[in-house]
């Protein structure tokens, strides 16, 4: 049954600094991910399979290409009464300044939140790869008889510094919430989840609200942030329940974990799954041909979008995106390729053989190992880019290295022979 009394509202204002270069021209939730969707379709996806199919997304920064990717995505037809709709930020009567968090954003938008007028608010993240029953938690949250409640799982010491870690009694009400932990004495204590490998409960940022409660700890708190401010201030006023989850869920929120979370996709039991026939992953629809292999290839471990040409090479553990193009005589291994928003024409092609510029995609006799290549970029022929660990972090004009990753930038032009 539809969850019509939810407003799910998304939020994807951050500036996404630790994904950087990857958000040097995008919204954090409009990162392409797993060859052919972006970040925000997961939490999309989620309601809607869930049942709420009233949904806000709140941007900010760099938001044009995830507007694009909503108008064009999320269409309802004529008779249903759900929605996917941009809250962005903007100057009005009440306020002329930017979201200055989380929190703030929905107090800058109070207006529209009260004429949807919902029992409840799920707020999400825009950033999280996990699969999620929202219909379940929030039947638990009105069971619950609660104010708020916030979903949590089961985390190791090692990141706990990472989490909003919660102390619940024995009816799961949160009796105190720590943000990101890391005192060893105040660690000692908190360790009394049932799980020797995972003895903390982390916040993962996922949230109901009923709507009143919601309304009154924005007007009594001045904080902007959620898991600073907003959860901690509940707890006074509140009755704050802990939603227990226990299956696989990512924050994507640095280039190490949006590197390891798409590599791990091609292992043999992936713990995140997108072949779910019965909860799958909605994302733009494109009309494309099948992904091409042509001559002598070898392929393993490796997911092939739509509309992908390869000639000759050989790829192993790899994501090749929507529209890639590779070859002939390259090898790539470990490296997510985004693909392109385009084909080239022949004359494209004649006029880069002209300007003396490759081609979109990867030029032949490349090697690539350990790398992320954004959308449209031209690597040239008999260029080697290689992931070193511990390569200090650097940004150079069309790539940056993370934590040992080199990351090709969006629309990047990397002259032939080069070695990276």
């Amino acid at each position: 049954m539809p969850q019509t009394d939810t407003l799910a509202l998304i939020l994807g204002g951050g500036a996404g600094t630790r994904l950087y270069p990857l958000t040097k021209q995008r919204a954090k939730p409009a990162v392409p991910i797993a060859g052919s969707y972006r970040l925000v379709d997961i939490p999309i996806s989620n309601c809607l399979n869930s049942g709420i199919q009233k949904i806000y997304i709140l941007t900010q920064y760099n938001s044009v290409s995830l507007h694009r990717h909503i108008t064009q995505t999320y269409q309802f037809g004529l008779f249903s009464n759900g929605w996917v709709q941009i809250l962005a930020a903007e100057q009005t009567s009440r306020s002329v300044d930017w979201y200055q968090g989380t929190a703030d954003a929905l107090r800058k938008q109070r207006t529209e939140l009260e004429t949807v007028a919902p029992r409840n608010f799920l707020i999400l993240s825009g950033d999280h790869l996990y699969r999620m029953d929202y219909d379940a938690f929030v039947r638990a949250h009105r069971e619950a008889e609660a104010d708020v409640s916030v979903a949590v799982l089961p985390v190791a010491r090692r990141d706990a510094g990472r989490f909003g870690i919660v102390e619940t009694d024995a009816r799961r009400r949160i009796v105190k919430f720590h943000e990101k932990p890391t005192d060893e004495a105040l660690l000692d204590r908190l360790a009394t989840y049932p799980d020797a490998e995972r003895p903390y409960l982390g916040s993962m940022g996922v949230y109901v609200f009923r709507a009143q409660s919601l309304y009154q700890l924005l007007d009594t708190n001045p904080g902007s942030d959620f898991g600073k401010d907003i959860i901690p201030a509940s707890l006074a006023s509140c009755r704050v329940t802990a939603y227990p989850f226990d299956g696989y869920w990512e924050d994507i929120g640095t280039i190490r974990a949006f590197y390891d979370a798409n590599l791990a996709l091609m292992e043999p039991h992936p713990l995140f799954d997108f072949h779910d026939a019965e909860r799958p992953i909605y994302t733009h629809p494109r009309f494309l041909p099948a992904a091409l292999v042509e001559g002598d290839c070898r392929l393993n471990r490796t997911l092939l979008a739509p509309g992908a040409r390869v000639v000759g090479s050989e790829i192993d553990h790899s994501i090749v995106g929507v529209r890639s193009q590779i070859g002939p005589a390259c090898r790539l291994a470990h490296t997510i390729m985004m693909g392109a928003d385009f084909f080239e024409s022949e004359a494209d092609k004649a006029a880069n053989s002209a300007a003396g510029r490759p081609n979109v995609g990867i030029g032949a006799n490349s090697v690539i190992e350990g790398a992320i290549i954004d959308k449209n970029a031209r690597i040239g022929a008999k260029s080697v880019i290689r992931s070193l660990a511990g390569r200090p972090d650097f940004d150079a004009d069309n790539y940056a290295v993370r934590d040992g990753i080199v990351v090709v930038m969006k629309n990047a032009t990397i002259a032939p022979g080069t070695i990276i």
